[in-house]
């Protein structure tokens, strides 16, 4: 059985009932994959790639990962943040640590994937939908990967062109609105978590062997929120 070790943060983070409905891409994640294949969260709210690798919790990844599984990797909501415990550099110690996570996964043959951070929500007194709240960190994320020679969703750029089509009004059932305009809905999740499919089966096999086939799921069109 393949095992996916999915790295990350709140957006991806696997919550329980206490912190519902803010749901991560992890739990979403499970609808589209095949039944032989295992998804393991090591996400936790508010850790950057920095928090994540002094606390541990890669090491504890590092102890299970095995040939032939799966390694996602998607930070940069916290790595920004004005916090030493938490900040790092994006032409420096992010893609250092980035590289770091990689290395895990490759020295037990596992598949490691880097995952650009999810668009936040954030519209202008007009409606118009603002871009770039992520900063460096994308491009960082993109070219650690052509650097390392591992395969980068771009979540990103797909999160920000749809937010951007989508609208002000209509993009608030997918987030936790009027809380926040970064975490998700279970609706959002299950829709970030199609978008990082739909790029697992571009990249062919064995990454689009992990998901259940497209005759079992529909396209990802969104949800009718009019």
């Amino acid at each position: 059985m393949a095992v996916i070790y999915y790295a990350g943060d709140s957006t991806v983070k696997f919550n329980k009932i206490s912190t519902y409905p803010q749901t991560g891409i992890s739990q979403a994640l499970l609808l589209y994959l095949k039944d032989s294949v295992e998804m393991k969260s090591f996400a936790q709210n508010g850790r950057s790639t920095k928090s994540f690798i002094d606390e541990g919790r890669l090491a504890l990844i590092e102890n299970e990962i095995k040939k032939g599984d799966y390694l996602f990797i998607q930070f940069g909501h916290n790595d920004e943040k004005d916090d030493p415990a938490r900040h790092t550099d994006p032409d420096t110690t992010f893609p250092e640590n980035l590289i770091r996570f990689i290395n895990a996964a490759k020295e037990k043959d596992a598949w490691p994937v880097l995952i650009t951070p999810i668009a936040r929500r954030i519209f202008d007194e007009n409606g118009v939908f603002r871009p770039g709240s992520h900063g460096a960190y994308p491009e960082a994320v993109k070219r650690t990967g052509r650097k390392a020679g591992v395969p980068v969703i771009d979540l990103t750029a797909i999160t920000e062109t749809y937010l951007a089509s989508l609208g002000d009004l209509a993009s608030k059932a997918y987030f936790m609105w009027p809380k926040d305009n970064t975490h998700l809905k279970p609706e959002g999740a299950v829709l970030m978590a199609g978008f990082l499919c739909d790029e697992l089966q571009k990249l062919g096999s064995p990454y689009g062997d992990l998901l259940e086939t497209r005759e079992e799921y529909p396209e990802n069109t969104g949800l009718d929120v009019s």
